[in-house]
């Protein structure tokens, strides 16, 4: 495929009803730390870590610019548009043959507001519309309900379970597996 083949990278900024996304920069540094220490929003993601390993294996691999079929994940920053704090971040990993994975987290005080769903939609359209994806896919720990709930109310369906897939909390847990495929998405609307 040549550069001219590929779809477009991600747009300066995306926006929806009540957020906006622009890409994860090296002054979001605080903000992303203390949402990957908040024990009550990293229950079903991260056992707790060291500044230094949330710095290194998670903040920084997210930092490089971004471009089709790159083997990082797209991480962007979740803001109110009224407020203009973050609210979290969300984003996708290229996982080859026209899928991509996608993942969101919310900070504490943002949960509750339907943010999640609202990011989901947002970057579905933009996997879809903009990407060329033809599948989405994401993977959730098994017990949060809540990311289960969202991404079911927007059209994925949970393929599977892989059991004791993710070690966490001293024990190897269970991962739930969703899909949602690109035709599937317009009769979730």
């Amino acid at each position: 495929m040549s550069t001219e083949d590929l779809p477009p990278a991600m747009p300066a900024q995306m926006t929806s009803p009540r957020l906006t996304y622009r890409v994860l920069r090296e002054e979001d540094w605080p903000f992303y730390l203390a949402v990957s220490q908040d024990r009550s929003v990293m229950k079903y993601i991260s056992d707790p870590r060291s500044v230094e390993a949330i710095r290194t294996h998670s903040f920084d691999v997210r930092l490089p610019t971004w471009y089709p079929g790159c083997k990082h994940w797209l991480c962007l920053v979740i803001e109110e548009k009224i407020s203009g704090l973050p609210a979290g971040f969300c984003g996708f990993i290229d996982r080859g043959d026209g899928i991509a994975e996608f993942g969101f987290i919310l900070a504490a005080d943002a949960q509750g507001k339907s943010y999640g769903r609202e990011s989901l939609h947002a970057t579905i359209t933009f996997c879809f519309e903009q990407q060329a994806y033809r599948k989405l896919t994401a993977t959730v720990t098994a017990g949060n309900a809540a990311s289960r709930q969202t991404l079911i109310s927007a059209g994925f369906i949970q393929e599977g379970t892989l059991r004791q897939n993710f070690f966490l909390d001293g024990q190897w847990q269970d991962d739930w597996i969703f899909g949602l495929l690109k035709q599937e998405y317009p009769l979730s609307r």
